[in-house]
């Protein structure tokens, strides 16, 4: 009722709990195509650097994520002996950049072109996705398209292709209910 609510009144469902005028630039780059998902939200462009500050914040340096610290006290010591505060970092490899398009396009655009992302990795989706697409086999046709009932539900939609969590042993971050 919120999200009918909010629509009546003029505002665009961005995504999520994201919603803006038609006039936002939220709005002007989800119609571009060119909205993007990271760790803070949805940025009105990608391709660029995200620098973190404070405990165990996480920043992105081209294929590269780095996670500070995650304690305070450990945040701060680092800080103040001049040391840089990371904790951990990871290289995105070609796989994790294939599914970070893929959720990127079904979390910012509610969609996904197979034939897009086919011509842009240079693979078959129908094939390298089909364990996780037979999981979505009600929404697939050429491709994958969430309704606006279907949006408050789209975290769980790509964690089907989130391959660090179905390879995870036990969820170590917040369930969907």
């Amino acid at each position: 009722m919120a999200i009918e609510r909010l629509q009546g009144a003029g505002y665009v469902y961005v995504g999520m709990d994201h919603f803006a005028k038609p006039d936002d630039s939220l709005v002007q780059a989800q119609r571009a195509g060119k909205l993007q998902r990271n760790f803070q939200g949805y940025p009105t462009h990608g391709d660029c650097d995200l620098l973190s500050f404070g405990a165990s914040e996480i920043g992105a340096f081209g294929n590269v994520y780095i996670q500070n610290a995650k304690r305070v006290e450990h945040y701060q010591k680092s800080i103040d002996s001049g040391a840089i505060p990371f904790n951990k970092g990871i290289e995105l490899t070609s796989e994790d950049l294939l599914r970070r398009f893929v959720i990127n396009q079904l979390i910012c655009h509610f969609n996904l072109n197979f034939a897009a992302v086919d011509s842009a990795f240079c693979r078959d989706m129908r094939t390298h996705f089909a364990k996780e697409l037979s999981q979505l086999k009600l929404m697939i046709d050429d491709g994958i398209d969430v309704l606006n009932a279907g949006r408050l539900l789209i975290r769980r939609i790509c964690m089907v292709v989130d391959e660090y969590l179905n390879n995870a042993s036990s969820i170590r971050y917040s369930k969907v209910m």
